[in-house]
C-alpha cells in the first residue's frame, strides 16, 4: 500500500544495518521489535515501506532516535564520529525477521 509512493531506489539505500546488541536481543524477544541504522534524513513512512518491501512482513509502528556521536581522542587530538539514526519496528504479532543465513540447498 506505501510503497507505490517512495521509489524502489531510496527505498533500497534507506535501511543501513541491522543493529545487533544485547540491548537490541531483549527488546527483539520482549517487544517483537527489530532495531536498523538507517540513513539521517529517512523518515517514518520511509522506513516502514522499505521493511516491508525487503522482509515481506507487515509492521505496526516505527519509533525513530537520533544517535549523538561520541567524542573520541587520539592522543592530543580529539574527534567526533558521526551521527546516526536508530529506527525501532514494531512488527505485526507473529512476525518475525531472521538475519541468520538459511539452511536450504
Amino acid at each position: 500500500m506505501s510503497t507505490q509512493q517512495f521509489s524502489q531506489e531510496r527505498l533500497m539505500k534507506v535501511l543501513l544495518a541491522p543493529q545487533i546488541s544485547e540491548k537490541a536481543t531483549y527488546v527483539a524477544e520482549k517487544n517483537e521489535q527489530v532495531i536498523f541504522r538507517v540513513v539521517t534524513d529517512a523518515t517514518k513512512p520511509e522506513i516502514k515501506a522499505a521493511v516491508e518491501m525487503m522482509f515481506k512482513v507487515s509492521v505496526d509502528s516505527v519509533q525513530v532516535t537520533n544517535v549523538k556521536g561520541k567524542v573520541k581522542r587520539a592522543g592530543r587530538f580529539s574527534g567526533r564520529r558521526n551521527n546516526w539514526k536508530k529506527a525501532y519496528v514494531c512488527l505485526a504479532s507473529g512476525q518475525e525477521i531472521n538475519f541468520a543465513p538459511s539452511e536450504q540447498g
